[in-house]
Protein backbone atom coordinates (compact mmCIF):
# COMPACT_ATOMS: atom_id res chain seq x y z
CA UNK A 1 0.00 0.00 0.00
CA UNK A 2 2.87 2.34 0.79
CA UNK A 3 3.22 5.35 -1.47
CA UNK A 4 0.77 4.73 -4.23
CA UNK A 5 -2.54 6.31 -5.20
CA UNK A 6 -4.24 9.51 -4.09
CA UNK A 7 -4.55 10.87 -0.55
CA UNK A 8 -6.29 13.85 1.03
CA UNK A 9 -4.97 15.32 4.27
CA UNK A 10 -7.11 17.44 6.61
CA UNK A 11 -5.62 19.59 9.36
CA UNK A 12 -8.22 21.26 11.62
CA UNK A 13 -6.27 24.08 13.25
CA UNK A 14 -7.25 26.92 15.54
CA UNK A 15 -6.60 29.66 12.99
CA UNK A 16 -7.20 27.79 9.73
CA UNK A 17 -8.41 24.51 8.26
CA UNK A 18 -6.06 23.14 5.62
CA UNK A 19 -6.76 20.48 3.01
CA UNK A 20 -4.08 19.11 0.68
CA UNK A 21 -4.65 16.62 -2.15
CA UNK A 22 -1.63 14.58 -3.20
CA UNK A 23 -1.10 11.88 -5.77
CA UNK A 24 1.73 9.38 -5.40
CA UNK A 25 3.26 8.19 -8.66
CA UNK A 26 6.14 5.72 -8.34
CA UNK A 27 6.77 6.86 -4.78
CA UNK A 28 6.86 10.56 -5.68
CA UNK A 29 4.29 12.83 -4.03
CA UNK A 30 2.71 15.43 -6.31
CA UNK A 31 0.54 18.13 -4.74
CA UNK A 32 -2.44 18.71 -7.02
CA UNK A 33 -4.80 20.72 -4.82
CA UNK A 34 -4.81 22.92 -1.72
CA UNK A 35 -7.58 24.44 0.39
CA UNK A 36 -7.04 26.87 3.24
CA UNK A 37 -10.03 28.38 5.08
CA UNK A 38 -10.23 30.49 8.20
CA UNK A 39 -11.15 28.41 11.25
CA UNK A 40 -14.31 29.06 13.17
CA UNK A 41 -15.51 26.88 16.01
CA UNK A 42 -12.00 25.89 17.15
CA UNK A 43 -10.36 27.17 20.32
CA UNK A 44 -6.88 26.12 21.47
CA UNK A 45 -6.97 23.19 19.07
CA UNK A 46 -10.28 21.83 20.37
CA UNK A 47 -13.70 21.84 18.67
CA UNK A 48 -16.08 24.12 20.59
CA UNK A 49 -18.73 24.67 17.88
CA UNK A 50 -19.47 21.75 15.57
CA UNK A 51 -21.57 23.69 13.04
CA UNK A 52 -18.94 26.41 12.50
CA UNK A 53 -16.17 23.84 12.28
CA UNK A 54 -18.14 21.88 9.67
CA UNK A 55 -18.56 25.02 7.58
CA UNK A 56 -14.83 25.77 7.74
CA UNK A 57 -14.00 22.21 6.66
CA UNK A 58 -16.43 22.45 3.75
CA UNK A 59 -14.91 25.74 2.57
CA UNK A 60 -11.39 24.29 2.62
CA UNK A 61 -12.52 21.09 0.87
CA UNK A 62 -14.31 23.08 -1.83
CA UNK A 63 -11.15 25.07 -2.55
CA UNK A 64 -9.08 21.89 -2.80
CA UNK A 65 -11.64 20.24 -5.09
CA UNK A 66 -11.59 23.21 -7.46
CA UNK A 67 -7.81 23.22 -7.63
CA UNK A 68 -7.40 19.44 -7.96
CA UNK A 69 -10.34 18.81 -10.23
CA UNK A 70 -11.67 15.94 -8.12
CA UNK A 71 -14.58 15.30 -5.81
CA UNK A 72 -13.25 14.56 -2.34
CA UNK A 73 -15.00 11.79 -0.44
CA UNK A 74 -12.39 10.42 2.00
CA UNK A 75 -9.78 12.20 4.10
CA UNK A 76 -6.98 11.47 6.53
CA UNK A 77 -7.48 13.77 9.51
CA UNK A 78 -5.06 14.81 12.24
CA UNK A 79 -5.82 14.53 15.96
CA UNK A 80 -4.25 16.88 18.54
CA UNK A 81 -2.06 15.48 21.30
CA UNK A 82 -4.22 16.82 24.15
CA UNK A 83 -4.17 14.28 27.01
CA UNK A 84 -2.60 11.70 24.70
CA UNK A 85 -1.23 8.61 26.44
CA UNK A 86 1.37 6.24 24.98
CA UNK A 87 1.77 2.69 26.28
CA UNK A 88 3.76 -0.34 25.23
CA UNK A 89 1.87 -3.56 24.59
CA UNK A 90 2.70 -7.22 24.02
CA UNK A 91 0.61 -10.20 22.96
CA UNK A 92 1.08 -13.89 22.14
CA UNK A 93 -1.01 -16.56 20.42
CA UNK A 94 -0.62 -20.07 19.05
CA UNK A 95 -0.76 -20.19 15.26
CA UNK A 96 -4.10 -21.68 14.22
CA UNK A 97 -3.29 -22.75 10.68
CA UNK A 98 -2.76 -26.51 10.35
CA UNK A 99 0.24 -25.89 8.11
CA UNK A 100 1.57 -23.48 10.80
CA UNK A 101 1.99 -20.78 8.15
CA UNK A 102 1.21 -17.37 9.63
CA UNK A 103 -1.70 -15.62 7.92
CA UNK A 104 -3.47 -12.25 8.03
CA UNK A 105 -5.89 -13.71 10.56
CA UNK A 106 -3.04 -14.64 12.89
CA UNK A 107 -1.73 -11.07 12.79
CA UNK A 108 -5.19 -9.75 13.66
CA UNK A 109 -5.57 -12.29 16.46
CA UNK A 110 -2.23 -11.53 18.09
CA UNK A 111 -2.99 -7.81 17.95
CA UNK A 112 -6.38 -8.46 19.58
CA UNK A 113 -4.70 -10.52 22.31
CA UNK A 114 -2.39 -7.61 23.05
CA UNK A 115 -5.31 -5.22 23.46
CA UNK A 116 -7.01 -7.08 26.29
CA UNK A 117 -6.82 -4.23 28.79
CA UNK A 118 -9.11 -1.97 30.74
CA UNK A 119 -9.50 1.62 29.54
CA UNK A 120 -11.20 4.35 31.60
CA UNK A 121 -14.69 5.19 30.29
CA UNK A 122 -13.69 8.75 29.36
CA UNK A 123 -10.83 7.54 27.13
CA UNK A 124 -10.75 5.74 23.79
CA UNK A 125 -8.14 3.72 21.97
CA UNK A 126 -7.03 5.63 18.86
CA UNK A 127 -4.70 3.20 17.17
CA UNK A 128 -1.88 0.75 17.69
CA UNK A 129 1.50 0.62 15.99
CA UNK A 130 3.12 -2.82 15.65
CA UNK A 131 6.88 -2.46 16.17
CA UNK A 132 7.99 -6.05 15.53
CA UNK A 133 6.99 -9.69 15.85
CA UNK A 134 8.61 -12.77 17.36
CA UNK A 135 8.11 -16.19 15.75
CA UNK A 136 9.11 -19.17 17.90
CA UNK A 137 11.69 -17.03 19.72
CA UNK A 138 13.14 -15.35 16.62
CA UNK A 139 12.84 -11.60 17.27
CA UNK A 140 12.80 -8.42 15.19
CA UNK A 141 10.48 -9.65 12.41
CA UNK A 142 8.56 -6.81 10.72
CA UNK A 143 6.07 -8.92 8.73
CA UNK A 144 5.58 -12.56 9.83
CA UNK A 145 3.01 -13.50 7.20
CA UNK A 146 3.98 -16.54 5.16
CA UNK A 147 6.49 -17.72 7.76
CA UNK A 148 6.21 -21.09 9.52
CA UNK A 149 5.75 -20.99 13.28
CA UNK A 150 3.89 -22.32 16.28
CA UNK A 151 3.99 -19.28 18.56
CA UNK A 152 3.49 -15.69 17.38
CA UNK A 153 4.23 -12.66 19.56
CA UNK A 154 3.76 -8.94 18.90
CA UNK A 155 5.37 -5.84 20.43
CA UNK A 156 4.08 -2.37 19.76
CA UNK A 157 2.67 0.89 21.05
CA UNK A 158 -0.96 1.79 21.76
CA UNK A 159 -2.29 5.36 21.78
CA UNK A 160 -5.35 6.46 23.75
CA UNK A 161 -7.04 9.85 23.96
CA UNK A 162 -10.12 11.60 25.38
CA UNK A 163 -13.39 10.36 23.88
CA UNK A 164 -14.68 13.94 23.64
CA UNK A 165 -11.91 15.13 21.33
CA UNK A 166 -12.04 12.03 19.13
CA UNK A 167 -15.82 12.10 18.87
CA UNK A 168 -15.99 15.82 18.05
CA UNK A 169 -13.39 15.59 15.29
CA UNK A 170 -15.12 12.57 13.76
CA UNK A 171 -18.51 14.26 14.03
CA UNK A 172 -17.31 17.42 12.27
CA UNK A 173 -15.71 15.51 9.41
CA UNK A 174 -18.76 13.30 8.88
CA UNK A 175 -21.16 16.27 9.10
CA UNK A 176 -19.08 17.88 6.35
CA UNK A 177 -20.02 14.94 4.11
CA UNK A 178 -16.67 13.14 4.31
CA UNK A 179 -15.49 9.69 5.34
CA UNK A 180 -12.38 9.17 7.47
CA UNK A 181 -9.73 6.82 6.09
CA UNK A 182 -7.30 7.43 8.96
CA UNK A 183 -7.35 9.39 12.19
CA UNK A 184 -3.69 10.29 12.57
CA UNK A 185 -2.11 11.55 15.77
CA UNK A 186 -0.62 14.84 14.59
CA UNK A 187 2.69 14.79 16.55
CA UNK A 188 3.30 11.17 15.54
CA UNK A 189 2.87 12.03 11.87
CA UNK A 190 4.98 15.16 12.29
CA UNK A 191 7.96 13.52 13.95
CA UNK A 192 7.83 10.54 11.59
CA UNK A 193 7.76 12.75 8.48
CA UNK A 194 10.07 15.70 9.08
CA UNK A 195 12.87 13.98 11.01
CA UNK A 196 15.64 12.01 9.32
CA UNK A 197 16.29 8.38 10.27
CA UNK A 198 19.22 9.46 12.43
CA UNK A 199 17.17 12.11 14.23
CA UNK A 200 14.39 9.59 14.91
CA UNK A 201 16.85 6.99 16.13
CA UNK A 202 19.17 9.04 18.37
CA UNK A 203 16.43 11.32 19.65
CA UNK A 204 15.00 14.70 18.65
CA UNK A 205 12.31 17.04 19.96
CA UNK A 206 9.80 18.67 17.59
CA UNK A 207 7.99 21.78 18.82
CA UNK A 208 4.97 22.75 16.75
CA UNK A 209 3.80 26.32 17.43
CA UNK A 210 0.29 26.54 16.09
CA UNK A 211 -2.24 29.33 16.33
CA UNK A 212 -4.03 28.06 19.43
CA UNK A 213 -1.57 25.73 21.13
CA UNK A 214 2.04 24.57 21.20
CA UNK A 215 2.89 20.88 21.09
CA UNK A 216 6.25 19.33 21.95
CA UNK A 217 6.90 15.74 20.83
CA UNK A 218 9.96 13.61 21.58
CA UNK A 219 11.01 10.89 19.14
CA UNK A 220 13.63 8.37 20.32
CA UNK A 221 14.52 4.92 18.99
CA UNK A 222 12.07 5.70 16.17
CA UNK A 223 9.17 5.78 18.63
CA UNK A 224 7.07 8.67 19.90
CA UNK A 225 8.01 8.68 23.58
CA UNK A 226 6.50 11.85 24.99
CA UNK A 227 4.10 14.67 24.14
CA UNK A 228 3.43 17.96 25.89
CA UNK A 229 0.70 20.49 25.04
CA UNK A 230 0.58 24.14 26.09
CA UNK A 231 -2.68 25.95 25.41
CA UNK A 232 -0.88 28.99 24.02
CA UNK A 233 0.27 29.71 20.49
CA UNK A 234 0.66 32.36 17.85
CA UNK A 235 -2.83 33.75 18.44
CA UNK A 236 -1.79 34.70 21.97
CA UNK A 237 1.09 36.75 20.57
CA UNK A 238 -1.42 38.66 18.46
CA UNK A 239 -3.73 39.17 21.46
CA UNK A 240 -0.82 40.58 23.47
CA UNK A 241 0.00 43.06 20.71
CA UNK A 242 -3.65 44.06 20.49
CA UNK A 243 -3.93 44.58 24.26
CA UNK A 244 -0.65 46.43 24.82
CA UNK A 245 -0.98 48.73 21.79
CA UNK A 246 -4.76 49.16 22.21
CA UNK A 247 -5.45 48.22 18.60
CA UNK A 248 -7.82 45.76 16.92
CA UNK A 249 -6.98 42.07 16.60
CA UNK A 250 -6.73 42.34 12.81
CA UNK A 251 -4.35 45.30 13.06
CA UNK A 252 -2.27 43.43 15.61
CA UNK A 253 -2.00 40.41 13.30
CA UNK A 254 -0.87 42.66 10.45
CA UNK A 255 1.74 44.30 12.69
CA UNK A 256 3.06 40.90 13.74
CA UNK A 257 3.38 39.70 10.15
CA UNK A 258 4.76 42.90 8.63
CA UNK A 259 7.02 44.24 11.39
CA UNK A 260 7.31 41.49 14.01
CA UNK A 261 10.56 39.95 15.23
CA UNK A 262 10.88 37.65 18.24
CA UNK A 263 14.51 38.61 18.97
CA UNK A 264 14.73 42.22 20.22
CA UNK A 265 18.55 42.36 20.10
CA UNK A 266 18.49 42.69 16.34
CA UNK A 267 15.74 45.33 16.16
CA UNK A 268 16.02 49.11 16.32
CA UNK A 269 14.31 51.83 18.32
CA UNK A 270 14.72 54.25 15.43
CA UNK A 271 12.55 52.22 13.03
CA UNK A 272 8.92 53.25 13.57
CA UNK A 273 5.57 52.46 12.00
CA UNK A 274 2.03 53.85 12.47
CA UNK A 275 -0.54 51.99 14.56
CA UNK A 276 -4.27 52.69 14.52
CA UNK A 277 -5.16 53.06 18.20
CA UNK A 278 -8.74 52.64 19.35
CA UNK A 279 -10.15 55.91 20.64
CA UNK A 280 -7.66 58.14 18.80
CA UNK A 281 -8.23 59.85 15.48
CA UNK A 282 -4.59 59.80 14.41
CA UNK A 283 -2.23 56.80 14.22
CA UNK A 284 0.44 56.48 16.90
CA UNK A 285 4.04 55.66 15.97
CA UNK A 286 5.51 52.55 17.61
CA UNK A 287 9.13 51.51 17.28
CA UNK A 288 10.31 48.13 16.12
CA UNK A 289 12.04 47.26 19.41
CA UNK A 290 8.89 47.79 21.48
CA UNK A 291 6.84 45.48 19.24
CA UNK A 292 9.59 42.88 19.40
CA UNK A 293 9.63 42.95 23.20
CA UNK A 294 5.88 42.26 23.28
CA UNK A 295 6.33 39.27 20.99
CA UNK A 296 9.37 38.01 22.89
CA UNK A 297 7.56 38.06 26.24
CA UNK A 298 4.84 35.64 25.13
CA UNK A 299 7.12 33.30 23.17
CA UNK A 300 9.59 33.20 26.03
CA UNK A 301 6.79 32.11 28.34
CA UNK A 302 5.75 29.38 25.89
CA UNK A 303 9.31 28.12 25.50
CA UNK A 304 10.04 28.19 29.24
CA UNK A 305 6.99 26.01 29.96
CA UNK A 306 8.08 23.55 27.28
CA UNK A 307 11.64 23.56 28.61
CA UNK A 308 10.45 22.68 32.09
CA UNK A 309 8.49 19.70 30.76
CA UNK A 310 11.38 18.55 28.56
CA UNK A 311 13.94 18.96 31.35
CA UNK A 312 11.89 16.63 33.55
CA UNK A 313 12.60 13.75 31.16
CA UNK A 314 16.06 14.94 30.06
CA UNK A 315 14.85 15.27 26.47
CA UNK A 316 17.15 18.24 25.85
CA UNK A 317 20.13 15.94 26.38
CA UNK A 318 19.32 14.10 23.16
CA UNK A 319 21.74 14.86 20.32
CA UNK A 320 19.05 15.77 17.76
CA UNK A 321 18.23 19.07 19.44
CA UNK A 322 14.97 20.80 18.53
CA UNK A 323 13.10 21.19 15.25
CA UNK A 324 10.49 23.96 15.09
CA UNK A 325 7.39 23.81 12.92
CA UNK A 326 4.00 25.51 12.66
CA UNK A 327 2.84 28.88 11.38
CA UNK A 328 4.00 30.88 14.42
CA UNK A 329 7.49 29.38 14.14
CA UNK A 330 8.04 31.24 10.86
CA UNK A 331 8.13 34.59 12.63
CA UNK A 332 11.64 36.13 12.31
CA UNK A 333 13.77 35.65 15.40
CA UNK A 334 11.92 32.61 16.77
CA UNK A 335 14.78 30.22 16.04
CA UNK A 336 17.32 32.51 17.71
CA UNK A 337 15.10 32.99 20.77
CA UNK A 338 14.45 29.25 21.08
CA UNK A 339 18.15 28.46 20.80
CA UNK A 340 18.93 30.93 23.56
CA UNK A 341 16.27 29.54 25.91
CA UNK A 342 16.70 25.81 25.30
CA UNK A 343 20.48 25.90 24.99
CA UNK A 344 20.57 23.32 22.19
CA UNK A 345 20.75 23.40 18.42
CA UNK A 346 17.44 24.62 16.96
CA UNK A 347 16.33 24.65 13.33
CA UNK A 348 13.14 25.50 11.48
CA UNK A 349 11.50 22.95 9.21
CA UNK A 350 10.03 24.38 6.01
CA UNK A 351 8.20 22.10 3.52
CA UNK A 352 9.95 21.92 0.15
CA UNK A 353 6.86 21.29 -1.97
CA UNK A 354 6.19 23.85 -4.67
CA UNK A 355 3.62 26.40 -3.54
CA UNK A 356 3.65 25.15 0.05
CA UNK A 357 7.02 26.39 1.27
CA UNK A 358 5.63 27.74 4.51
CA UNK A 359 5.74 26.09 7.97
CA UNK A 360 1.98 26.57 8.29
CA UNK A 361 1.49 23.60 5.91
CA UNK A 362 3.89 21.26 7.72
CA UNK A 363 1.22 19.43 9.72
CA UNK A 364 -1.15 18.67 6.85
CA UNK A 365 1.71 17.50 4.61
CA UNK A 366 3.04 15.24 7.36
CA UNK A 367 -0.43 13.68 7.71
CA UNK A 368 -0.34 12.83 4.01
CA UNK A 369 3.19 11.45 4.06
CA UNK A 370 2.64 9.41 7.21
CA UNK A 371 -0.59 7.86 5.90
CA UNK A 372 1.02 6.94 2.59
CA UNK A 373 3.74 5.01 4.45
CA UNK A 374 1.32 2.83 6.43
CA UNK A 375 1.54 -0.77 5.27
CA UNK A 376 -0.55 -3.93 5.33
CA UNK A 377 0.61 -5.07 8.77
CA UNK A 378 -0.56 -1.81 10.30
CA UNK A 379 -3.98 -2.18 8.64
CA UNK A 380 -4.35 -5.71 10.03
CA UNK A 381 -3.44 -4.61 13.54
CA UNK A 382 -5.72 -1.57 13.24
CA UNK A 383 -8.68 -3.84 12.47
CA UNK A 384 -8.21 -5.33 15.94
CA UNK A 385 -9.02 -1.87 17.35
CA UNK A 386 -11.89 -0.96 15.03
CA UNK A 387 -13.38 -4.45 14.79
CA UNK A 388 -13.91 -3.87 11.08
CA UNK A 389 -12.67 -6.28 8.39
CA UNK A 390 -9.51 -5.13 6.66
CA UNK A 391 -9.60 -4.50 2.93
CA UNK A 392 -6.09 -4.01 1.66
CA UNK A 393 -5.97 -2.37 -1.75
CA UNK A 394 -3.16 -0.85 -3.76
CA UNK A 395 -4.85 2.42 -4.64
CA UNK A 396 -7.62 4.26 -2.77
CA UNK A 397 -10.78 4.29 -4.86
CA UNK A 398 -12.63 7.09 -3.08
CA UNK A 399 -11.77 10.03 -5.31
CA UNK A 400 -13.61 10.79 -8.53
CA UNK A 401 -11.97 13.03 -11.11
CA UNK A 402 -14.50 15.44 -12.56
CA UNK A 403 -12.32 17.77 -14.63
CA UNK A 404 -8.72 18.19 -15.75
CA UNK A 405 -6.14 18.94 -13.10
CA UNK A 406 -5.42 22.63 -12.70
CA UNK A 407 -1.92 23.94 -13.13
CA UNK A 408 -0.16 24.31 -9.78
CA UNK A 409 0.44 27.99 -10.38
CA UNK A 410 -3.28 28.57 -9.95
CA UNK A 411 -3.14 27.93 -6.23
CA UNK A 412 0.41 28.77 -5.17
CA UNK A 413 0.47 31.21 -2.24
CA UNK A 414 3.13 33.85 -2.09
CA UNK A 415 6.35 32.15 -1.07
CA UNK A 416 8.65 33.39 1.65
CA UNK A 417 12.28 32.61 2.26
CA UNK A 418 13.23 31.27 5.64
CA UNK A 419 16.80 31.19 6.93
CA UNK A 420 17.77 28.22 9.04
CA UNK A 421 20.68 28.57 11.49
CA UNK A 422 23.77 26.53 10.75
CA UNK A 423 23.74 23.18 12.48
CA UNK A 424 26.30 22.67 15.20
CA UNK A 425 28.03 19.48 16.19
CA UNK A 426 26.58 17.78 19.30
CA UNK A 427 28.61 18.31 22.44
CA UNK A 428 30.88 15.56 23.74
CA UNK A 429 29.47 13.48 26.54
CA UNK A 430 25.98 13.07 25.07
CA UNK A 431 26.56 9.35 24.46
CA UNK A 432 26.28 8.30 28.08
CA UNK A 433 23.22 10.47 28.59
CA UNK A 434 21.48 9.05 25.53
CA UNK A 435 22.07 5.48 26.72
CA UNK A 436 20.25 6.27 29.96
CA UNK A 437 17.51 8.31 28.28
CA UNK A 438 14.01 7.31 29.40
CA UNK A 439 15.48 4.22 31.14
CA UNK A 440 13.40 4.87 34.23
CA UNK A 441 10.33 6.22 32.46
CA UNK A 442 9.50 4.12 29.41
CA UNK A 443 11.32 0.84 29.80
Amino acid sequence: MAKTGMYVGLDIGTTSVKVVVAEYVEGQMNIIGVGNAKSEGIDRGIVIDIDKTVQAIQRAVTQAEEKAGIQIRNVCVGLPANLLEVENYQGMIAVNNESKEITDEDVRNVASAALVRSIPPERQMITILPQDFTVDGFEGIKDPRGMIGVRLEINGVVFTGPKTIIHNVRKCVEEAGLFIDEMVIAPLALTSSILSDGEQDFGTTVIDIGGGQTTAAVMHNKQLKFTYVDQEGGEYVTKDISTVLNTSFNNAEALKINYGDAYPDRTSTSEEFPVDVIGQSEPVNVDERYLSEIIEARLEQIFMKAKEALDDIEALELPGGIVLSGGAASLPGVVELAQEIFGVNVKLHVPNHMGLRNPVFTNVISILEYTAELGDVYQLAKSAVTGEPTQIQETPQSYTREQPIYEQTSYEPEEQNYQEPEETEPKEGFGDKVKNFFSNIFE
